[in-house]
């Protein structure tokens, strides 16, 4: 899967273990450094919905936005690069189109 970042601070964050601690501590940084290996290594998302790191869709002011897990509270959130994303008939996003994302986020929503 292609990732791409959405601004150079998190570009910055997800490429370097140091500002990954110096951000959001080393249990965190750790289970960052994971996400992105995995989104790599799969073909969709779809691959993801079911591993480590609890991927799942967010709704109402998120709606369009998939976050995965790195340590509670904190998400890594994501958007389908392709505009407009794939959509399923029941209004969410279709997981098994999705090949490109974009990390917007890594933020506490709770």
């Amino acid at each position: 899967m292609e990732i791409t970042c959405a601004n150079s601070r998190i570009r910055r964050t997800c490429a370097d273990l140091q500002s990954m601690r110096r951000e959001l501590g080393d249990r965190r940084a750790l289970s960052l450094v994971t996400r992105p290996d995995q989104l790599r290594q799969a073909v969709n998302l779809e691959q993801l919905r079911h591993v480590a790191g609890h991927w799942h869709e967010l709704s109402q002011n998120r709606k369009g936005q998939i976050a995965a897990s790195i340590g509670h509270p904190c998400r890594l959130i994501l958007i389908p690069t392709a505009d407009p994303p794939p959509p399923k008939k029941d209004g969410g996003l279709d997981w098994t189109q999705i090949t490109a994302v974009t990390i917007v986020e890594i933020v506490d929503y709770h």
